[in-house]
């Protein structure tokens, strides 16, 4: 069973069509067709079902997939092994959250880009959950969440730590006539799997009340924009609102010492080892990187 074979396949099961696979391979249609015909021939099972507008996987090659991203992934990773011995370089794929994205990691990302420039770096944003789970899936190299994660499949290791803050309108000067209304007070969060939410939802559990409803945003800006205008209540880092309260728009409330913190950790798979370029990016979040020192050759 050849990878390049298997490659071909991957291809066609992403793309639904031998033509479309073709154009991503930059080949002919005819030589994906053959490559599937082979790898078919050699595992003794019909692998793709055609129809009117591509073909579908059959049965037996479903059992395939999983299989074949993992070796396509092992293949990838003995490659970026055996050829990451000097400067940091290639694809690295991060995630964060939102709001670590917009406080930590403006200058952590000049710092990197600007020593690393070889290094083809992606970032997507989510919530923790989601984040997580696109790490164990091998979609990220590494993720900035919300931890303790305390996963087996995972290594963590701490970052920063933040202080957390309930926020509210700047008029609300007693937490205490929010929690205690009628209704509940409403709140304010980014969809299901946000850590902060969960902790949100926690925190005014455990004080006896129960929320009006969670209203979902998909921006800091619109979730702290609403509660500037009295809509509800949400929780977030101190300094992400820094700015907000020095504008006066909306309120901070300090929660006791044991609710108002809150561990970001940077999470990779346990079973790949870190490319010099991941090393190098944790370092950066850290503030712990050293000045970059590549040897290139040996004098003689």
């Amino acid at each position: 069973m050849e990878l390049s074979d298997l490659q071909v396949f991957l291809a066609v099961s992403r793309a639904g069509a031998i033509t479309k696979a073709a154009s991503e391979l930059r080949t002919v249609q005819s030589n994906v067709s053959a490559r599937i015909a082979t790898l078919e021939r050699e595992l003794g099972v019909r692998l793709f079902r055609r129809h009117a507008r591509g073909v579908v996987l059959t049965a037996a090659g479903e059992q395939l997939l999983p299989y074949a991203r993992e070796i396509a992934r092992l293949a990838e990773e003995a490659r970026r092994a055996l050829s990451d011995g000097g400067a940091p370089a290639g694809p690295l794929r991060i995630g964060s959250l939102e709001t670590t994205a917009g406080l930590r990691l403006p200058t952590v990302l000049a710092r990197f880009t600007a020593e690393c420039p070889d290094v083809d770096l992606s970032l997507v944003t989510g919530p923790t959950e989601q984040l997580v789970k696109d790490v164990l899936d091998y979609r990220l190299d590494g993720a900035m969440v919300t931890g303790p994660v305390h996963r087996p499949e995972l290594h963590e290791i701490l970052v920063f730590t933040e202080r957390l803050v309930l926020v509210t309108a700047r008029w609300v000067t007693d937490l205490d006539d929010v929690l205690s209304a009628p209704s509940g007070p409403r709140l304010l969060v980014f969809r299901a799997g946000c850590s902060y939410r969960r902790k949100l939802e926690s925190l005014v559990a455990a004080r006896g009340v129960a929320p009006s409803r969670c209203l979902e945003y998909g921006t800091l800006e619109g979730i702290l924009g609403c509660v500037g205008a009295g809509l509800g209540i949400t929780l977030m880092p101190t300094e992400v609102v820094e700015h907000h309260l020095a504008t006066g728009t909306v309120r901070a409330h300090e929660l006791p010492e044991h609710e108002a913190h809150a561990e970001t950790v940077f999470v990779r798979r346990a079973d790949t080892a870190p490319t010099a370029a991941l090393a190098r990016f944790v370092e950066h979040a850290r503030g712990t990187a050293p000045p970059l020192q590549v040897v290139t050759g040996t004098e003689g």
